[in-house]
């Protein structure tokens, strides 16, 4: 009792003499400021005291308050993860991944859906010069997540490995990207934006038909219990290969839209070589001893940590700045990490939450406010959009399907590793989102091709279903008819 006596008693005096000095200053008379010019700033002599509705005021102010930057943003956050989250339960429910529902949250969000069905709220909750926070927080969100793909990517592995892995990588790059190309020179004149040049639009159309999901497959493989037979192990090798070669062949494209030619673009492609040779024959072993000295330690220290984030930061900014890309130096980053299972595990934990459950659904959510199925307004360009995923399918599925069973596995095999490698997913969005910075696609192509996207990604599962059930009852026909 006798201290809250006393803590009464202290608050209560504070607190009246903190009055007493403010209203002893509201009693101070200002002297006229003197401004550069030597003259005195007055008063304007038609100036009159200010009679203040309170109640007026305090709503004027919550109004006010509501249409901030910053509570516009953090409303749109709650909205985001709210809604992708419910999404993505429903999916998972539904035998799908989680991101795909992720990903159909944010175009549920966007124009095509919300803006559609309620356009005066959306311009509250979205309006157009908020979109530049979301983007910038997307970025970042992003950045973490590439840095934690580089990390799961074991480049020994990929080294150990047979040709198999090798061929069917590489032809389903090259097959899928020339298909996009052909496609680019059907489609270029009506879709493009006037400005891009050919090279340009043939570059970014042939990339986003030849790209793989790593996450989402690695993902599938895993939900699936495929981790550890041949058919995951050389599917996850083929994505790893694949991913790395679609990442060098997205650099070279940035460099040369930026550059305006692949002339003016090659000493930019000379410096990401030389900076991706530092990375892994330089900072990699040097970091590698430093992992090494601490684990004997017994302890991986927030220096460590440190230093590995800022090395994220460094590697990203140096790529942005050379007229690559950020994420490709987030990439480069983890791929460089040093190879001790507890050092990616711990620095996993501490970037992939932020990453995947808070930051990833706002790029999710920022590519569905980019995408207007709206403007696909007449049949032609639904017809456009039937061919591009006609295209990425037999591009995709096909070629590495057909090159897997070249080289001798077997149809079961052939047609799983063709419908994995089918899978777009986030990769596709970030494609997608890096060439409509650009100027490379325009609204239109662009919602195309995310749809193409998420086609692709949601036929997997029930491609992977529908083969296993396949050759299940085909085994039983044989079993019976012996």
């Amino acid at each position: 009792m006798k201290k809250i006596l006393i803590y009464v008693l202290l608050i209560g005096v504070f607190a009246s003499l903190s009055w007493y000095v403010i209203e002893k200053g509201n009693l101070i008379v200002r002297q006229p400021q003197v401004i550069s010019n030597g003259q005195n700033a007055t008063l304007a002599d038609n100036a009159k005291p200010v009679v203040i509705d309170s109640t007026a005021n305090v709503i004027d102010q919550f109004l006010n308050n509501i249409k901030y930057p910053l509570s516009i943003l953090l409303l749109q956050v709650i909205i985001i993860l709210f809604t992708s989250r419910i999404f993505g339960i429903i999916f998972r429910k539904l035998g799908q991944q989680t991101v795909i529902g992720e990903i159909i949250a944010g175009v549920i969000l966007g124009p095509s859906i919300f803006g559609w069905l309620f356009p005066d709220l959306f311009a509250i909750v979205f309006p157009h010069n908020s979109f530049i926070s979301l983007q910038f927080l997307s970025q970042i969100g992003l950045a973490f997540f590439m840095f934690v793909i580089g990390m799961e990517l074991d480049l020994s592995k990929i080294k150990s490995k047979t040709q198999d892995a090798i061929i069917i990588s590489q032809i389903s790059i090259i097959f899928p990207f020339f298909l996009g190309t052909c496609v680019s020179y059907y489609i270029f004149q009506e879709l493009a934006p006037k400005d891009v040049s050919f090279l340009s639009f043939a570059l970014f159309m042939g990339i986003s038909m030849s790209i793989t999901a790593f996450p989402v497959l690695a993902r599938i493989i895993k939900e699936r219990g495929l981790t550890k037979t041949p058919l995951g192990v050389l599917a996850i090798t083929c994505a790893a290969v694949d991913d790395v070669t679609a990442w060098c062949l997205l650099a070279a494209a940035i460099a040369i839209v930026k550059a305006g030619s692949v002339t003016s673009s090659l000493f930019t492609i000379g410096l990401a070589i030389a900076y991706i040779v530092f990375m892994l024959y330089v900072i990699k072993p040097w970091l590698q001893k430093i992992s090494e000295k601490r684990m004997k330690e017994g302890k991986i220290g927030k220096t460590v940590i440190g230093i590995s984030f800022f090395l994220l930061l460094l590697s990203a900014y140096f790529t942005e700045i050379i007229g690559i890309h950020a994420l490709f130096g987030s990439f480069i980053a983890g791929v460089v990490m040093p190879n001790n299972t507890r050092f990616k595990e711990i620095l996993t934990e501490k970037v992939e939450d932020v990453s995947t459950i808070l930051l990833l659904p706002i790029f999710f959510a920022f590519t569905g406010l980019r995408t207007q199925i709206g403007l696909l307004n007449n049949g032609h360009l639904w017809m456009f959009c039937l061919l591009i995923i006609s295209v990425a399918i037999v591009g995709k599925l096909a070629g590495s399907a057909f090159t897997a069973k070249i080289i001798g596995r077997t149809w079961k095999d052939s047609l799983s590793i063709g419908a994995l490698m089918n899978t777009r997913g986030l990769m596709e969005l970030i494609v997608l989102n890096i060439g409509y910075d650009l100027g490379v696609f325009g609204p239109e192509i662009f919602s195309i091709m995310v749809i193409m996207a998420l086609f692709t990604t949601l036929m997997t599962g029930p491609l992977l279903n529908l083969v296993n059930f396949s050759f299940k009852n085909s085994a039983k026909v044989s079993m019976n008819d012996g």
